[in-house]
């Protein structure tokens, strides 16, 4: 039987948007698929060396729920869902929201994105940095991690158009 292949291409570059590809790839390369991502625009900043920056952007994003990682169990039931005009003009907000997805991801024990980057590496995911991108946004390729290969969205079509499952994330 012909091994079973998954695309991802991967878009968006905050801590929240970082999971989807790297928990979806890991998984579906632990099942023996053969399995690549194709990092284009903001989806670049996933296989930066640093992840440091990686924010979370609850600005406009209302299905995100901001409970509290800490404190007593009533307080940590309260779900914060602050409204976009609030959170637009709070200085600092976006900060306070991604200190509270660390905390939370720390207390359940979640991988981070770094770990869960290693494993993909590990199970042998591909990685694809869209060079049209990289040179839009002037990045070096010193910039990224070892092991991405950078291609044209045409090289990854051959693998996409073939697969089994193919996201857009």
């Amino acid at each position: 039987m012909e091994q079973k292949k998954l695309a991802i291409i991967a878009t968006k570059g905050t801590l929240d948007w970082a999971y989807p590809p790297f928990i979806l790839a890991s998984t579906a390369a632990a099942l023996d698929y053969s399995v690549e991502i194709f990092f284009t625009f903001y989806g670049l900043q996933l296989v930066r060396k640093d992840l440091s920056f990686l924010r979370v952007s609850p600005l406009g994003n209302p299905g995100m729920p901001m409970k509290m990682p800490f404190g007593p169990k009533w307080f940590r039931g309260i779900n914060w869902n602050v409204p976009n005009a609030i959170q637009a003009i709070v200085p600092g907000y976006e900060a306070v929201a991604t200190v509270l997805m660390k905390k939370s991801i720390s207390n359940n024990g979640v991988a981070t994105v770094e770990d869960l980057r290693s494993m993909c590496h590990e199970c042998d995911v591909k990685f694809l940095a869209c060079q049209m991108t990289v040179e839009l946004f002037g990045f070096d390729h010193s910039e990224f991690i070892d092991g991405v290969d950078y291609v044209g969205a045409a090289s990854f079509f051959s693998f996409a158009g073939d697969s089994d499952i193919c996201l857009y994330l």
